[in-house]
C-alpha cells in the first residue's frame, strides 16, 4: 500500500503536479463557497470559458497565457458588471451573453492559430496538469498567496455581504469593491485552475467540494475548511487515478469529486430520515 502512494512521487512531475492539484483543490473549494452561497455557479462557468480569447491571444504574442487569460477574465467580469448596471437585463442574462461571446471568440481564434501552429486544443478545454513546469507552480503559488490574503483581510466584509447585500449596503460596507473584489478572487481562482482541469471543468472544482461541504455543516468557515478538505483530497486522488489507470487527470479529479458529493449527500439524507424518526418518537412520547 505504501509502495502505491510513493512510487509516483519518484518523478518530478508527479510531484509537481500534486503540489498544484494540493494548491488548486484549496483554492477551488474555499472561492467556491461564496460562488454556491450567493448562487452564482453560472459566473464561475460564465469567467472560466470566457479566458478562451485571452489563451488565444497570448499565445500567438508568445506571452505567458496566465497573463491572456486573467486579461481576458478581468475583461468579461466587467463586461458583464456593466451590462447588469446599465441595462434592465438580470445578472444571469448577461452572464449568459458574455459566456458564450467569449466562448465563441476564443474557439475562432484557436482555429486560426491552429492553421500555422501545433495547438492542441484539448488542453485548453480539459487541462493537462502533467506537464507543468516550475513557473506554473511559481504562478499558481503567487496566485494562491494573492487570494487567500485577499480572502482573509477581507473575511468578515465577504461574509456580511454574501449573507445579506442590502444590510451590508446599509451598514456602509463599499459593495461595488466587495463585489469587484469577488469577482477578482474568482476569477484569479479560475485563471489558476485552467492548467488542472482546464475550461470545461473548472466550475466542477469550484462547486462539488463546496456543495458537498454544504450538506453535512451550515456556516460559511465549516463549508470553507470542508470544502477545502474535499477538493484536496479529491484532487490527491484524482491524480492517483490517472497516474495509474492512465486517464486524463481533470476527470478523474472531478469523478472523484463527484464520488464524494454523492456520498454526502446520502449522509445528508440519513441525517434527515433519523431526525424525522427522533422527531416523531419525541412527539409519541
Amino acid at each position: 500500500m505504501l509502495q502505491i502512494l510513493t512510487d509516483p512521487l519518484k518523478y518530478n512531475f508527479m510531484q509537481r503536479s500534486i503540489l498544484i492539484a494540493i494548491l488548486i483543490g484549496l483554492l477551488c473549494s474555499i472561492i467556491g463557497s461564496y460562488l454556491m452561497v450567493q448562487r452564482l455557479a453560472l459566473l464561475g462557468d460564465a469567467i472560466s470559458h470566457s479566458v478562451m480569447p485571452g489563451l488565444a491571444i497570448a499565445f500567438s504574442l508568445g506571452i505567458p497565457m496566465i497573463i491572456g487569460a486573467l486579461g481576458a477574465a478581468i475583461l468579461s467580469t466587467l463586461i458583464i458588471t456593466w451590462i447588469k448596471t446599465e441595462s434592465p437585463l438580470k445578472e444571469d442574462t448577461a452572464i449568459g451573453i458574455v459566456f458564450a461571446s467569449f466562448f465563441a471568440i476564443g474557439i475562432i481564434f484557436i482555429s486560426i492559430i491552429q492553421k500555422n501552429n501545433k495547438i492542441d486544443l484539448n488542453h485548453f478545454l480539459f487541462g493537462n496538469i502533467l506537464s507543468v513546469s516550475i513557473e506554473d507552480v511559481i504562478n499558481t503559488s503567487i496566485i494562491f498567496a494573492i487570494v487567500m490574503t485577499i480572502t482573509i483581510g477581507l473575511y468578515k466584509e465577504l461574509l456580511f455581504f454574501t449573507f445579506d447585500s442590502g444590510g451590508a449596503q446599509v451598514a456602509g460596507l463599499p459593495i461595488k469593491q466587495l463585489n469587484f473584489s469577488l469577482m477578482t478572487l474568482i476569477t484569479l481562482t479560475t485563471v489558476a485552475s485552467m492548467k488542472v482541469v482546464g475550461v470545461v471543468l473548472v466550475l466542477a472544482l469550484l462547486i462539488i467540494p463546496s456543495a458537498s461541504a454544504y450538506l453535512l455543516v451550515n456556516r460559511l468557515h465549516q463549508i470553507m475548511t470542508l470544502g477545502a478538505g474535499v477538493g484536496i483530497f479529491s484532487s490527491i486522488t484524482g491524480m492517483y487515478v490517472s497516474y495509474y489507470w492512465n486517464v486524463p487527470s481533470g476527470p478523474a479529479i472531478v469523478l472523484v469529486a463527484t464520488i464524494l458529493f454523492i456520498i454526502a449527500l446520502l449522509v445528508h439524507k440519513l441525517k434527515y430520515f433519523l431526525t424525522i424518526q427522533h422527531t416523531n418518537i419525541m412527539e409519541k412520547n
